[in-house]
């Protein structure tokens, strides 16, 4: 095997419609990023989720917080919901060892 595969990202990605907002795209977190979200909880681990995951467009920590802040309470899940499934974490989470990542606390 050629150790270029292994070390080439092939993270999967996918479009999110925002009703009355657009359309984002999204991809999945590595598993370096999972385990850098790791005691991360809440708005914190949310913030770290999209700013990680967000494709188009691209947004800081910073950004997604003052996104959070602007929108409706539910906007953001469906978008932090593919990037979980995209990243392997929706199924099976429970049983993962980075539980951390599917704190649903909101916190």
């Amino acid at each position: 095997m050629d150790k270029e595969t292994l070390l080439k990202p092939r993270l999967p990605e996918d479009d999110v419609e925002i009703p009355g907002v657009g359309t984002v795209r999204v991809r999945g977190l590595s598993r370096g990023e999972v385990l850098r979200g790791q005691g991360l909880k809440g708005v914190d681990l949310e913030a770290y989720m999209l700013a990680a995951g967000m494709v188009d467009p691209p947004m800081t920590r910073d950004e997604v917080k003052q996104w959070q802040a602007a929108s409706p309470a539910g906007e953001l899940e469906p978008v932090t919901d593919v990037i979980s499934r995209l990243s392997g974490l929706d199924e099976g989470a429970a049983k993962s060892d980075v539980p951390e990542v599917r704190d649903d606390s909101g916190d």
